[in-house]
């Protein structure tokens, strides 16, 4: 049972519409967010009725106004259910062996099943020819909805992804990615032309206080800041616009839209964390963000994989080329 204390920013909010802005991010083991990142807020409704989420131990309404010291009580529990194979998403499949899949994950596409989501997800594609992935997991509540998952990536974010098919590589993928034993390299379109053409962004994030997103670890917030760092290098420059390549040295989530935002030059399509001020151009309708490499060692191999720009990306850097002509 998890159990939260409201303070000042909680306070005059409705109970429904202030936890279903609450996520959990799996890079972080001591997360304190309850929920999965797609919890929507008829779940957390349905759970309030349920009085699996309690206020002062006592039941209440989905219109409930918090006040300042309430104590919110979650419980919920989440019946196992069987993974729905769907054999109408079509995957690229970098490379494959008895130890784990590697794929090029399309934006648009939810790694896992939630509460909103049991068919159309990548998991549910993968189940279709590597059924053994089912039942491999950490055994957290929950867990049997993201069988074989060692990390993730968000669904409006593309790229390669590595998927275990046993419980040994599991958990040695799992140790790998919280002891930052792989590299991973991204590539993102920016808003604007970077003051340095290479750096380090070395500041820790934190939950906003609204809880609806990550931020800059200052300020009003929620939960602990964790540090966080990502190093950045100029790949070619536009007229408006930088093509770059993000390292991430930590797993938070959001880490790189968030970090490269605060350079003051956010990613292109990124709803999230753009200024108002800026235009999404025509045709982009999710953020620039492409996971491009991993890269680690297994079973005393040394491992190297690399998912190809997809198509909106690519006719997106190509428009600029021209322009630039």
């Amino acid at each position: 049972m998890k159990k939260i204390i409201v303070d000042e920013t909680g306070a005059g909010e409705r109970i429904d519409k202030f936890l279903s802005s609450f996520a959990k991010a799996p890079e972080d083991k001591n997360e304190e967010f309850f929920l999965d990142m797609e919890t929507t807020r008829g779940d957390v409704i349905r759970s309030i009725r349920e009085g699996q989420i309690l206020v002062n131990d006592k039941k209440v309404k989905p219109s409930y106004i918090l006040k300042e010291q309430d104590e919110i009580s979650i419980d919920i529990k989440k019946e196992k259910e069987e993974v729905v194979p769907n054999k109408n998403i079509k995957l690229e499949i970098i490379y494959q062996d008895a130890d784990m899949i590697v794929v090029n994950k399309p934006s648009g596409l939810q790694v896992h099943p939630s509460d909103s989501e049991k068919i159309n997800t990548l998991i549910n594609a993968l189940v279709v020819s590597f059924p053994e992935i089912v039942g491999i997991d950490d055994g957290f509540e929950g867990s049997w909805m993201r069988p074989g998952i060692v990390h993730r990536l968000d669904k409006d974010t593309s790229g390669v992804m590595v998927v275990a098919r046993n419980k040994k590589t599991f958990d040695e993928l799992k140790r790998k990615f919280a002891d930052r034993e792989i590299e991973k390299n991204y590539v993102a379109v920016v808003y604007g032309n970077l003051e340095k053409k290479a750096g380090v962004v070395d500041k820790p994030i934190a939950r906003a206080a609204s809880f609806k997103k990550q931020k800059i670890a200052r300020g009003k917030m929620k939960g602990t800041a964790r540090a966080a760092v990502t190093e950045y290098r100029l790949l070619k420059r536009y007229d408006g616009f930088d093509f770059v390549e993000a390292l991430p040295k930590t797993g938070r989530m959001h880490q790189i839209r968030v970090h490269l935002a605060s350079l003051g030059n956010p990613i292109v399509g990124d709803a999230k964390y753009k200024r108002r001020d800026l235009i999404v151009p025509i045709g982009i309708e999710r953020q620039l963000l492409h996971a491009q490499t991993l890269k680690f060692e297994l079973n005393g191999q040394k491992c190297s994989f690399e998912a190809e720009l997809p198509i909106d990306f690519t006719a997106f850097l190509k428009g600029l080329d021209e322009k630039s002509i």
